[in-house]
């Protein structure tokens, strides 16, 4: 199926390599819709939302940036720490948003499990349900998301 002129420049974008390394679509073969339907589909079964995971992910990062790089406990079952770089992200879609470069680790005490994902990880599952594509560096599986951080 064809799709609309919008969507196909959105689609060129996140193939690039000129705003992340590798893209944003990783090795994916699927369509931005396809990959985002799927993903909906999983949190659906798991009876939670994008913007409820956004939120957790905000919690954790920003209690993470207290510790300065340090591992800190954010709480009973998480450790995170964060780590910066100079300069901003942009968000791909077709908006004026810009984030941090900043990476936040999260270990799961409990299981042993971890996680990393980028300011702008947290933008893009929040306003656009995008979790990236298989095969992408910041790529984030949503069940395994939620299994480790809720």
């Amino acid at each position: 199926m064809k799709q609309p002129p919008n969507m196909q420049k959105l689609e060129e974008t996140l193939r690039s390599s000129n705003i992340a390394a590798g893209g944003f679509m990783g090795t994916d073969r699927r369509s931005v819709s396809e990959i985002i339907d799927c993903d909906m589909s999983e949190l659906v079964e798991l009876k939670i939302t994008a913007e409820k995971i956004a939120g957790r992910m905000k919690e954790i990062t920003n209690a993470a940036i207290l510790a300065l790089g340090c591992w800190v406990q954010t709480d009973k079952k998480l450790e995170a720490k964060v780590e910066e770089a100079k300069g901003l992200l942009s968000c791909p879609w077709p908006h004026p948003a810009r984030f941090a470069k900043r990476v936040t680790y999260v270990k799961n005490l409990q299981s042993g499990q971890s996680i990393k994902w980028a300011d702008l990880n947290i933008h893009l599952i929040e306003k656009h349900n995008f979790f990236e594509g298989k095969g992408s560096p910041f790529r984030i599986e949503p069940k395994e998301l939620v299994k480790i951080i809720f």
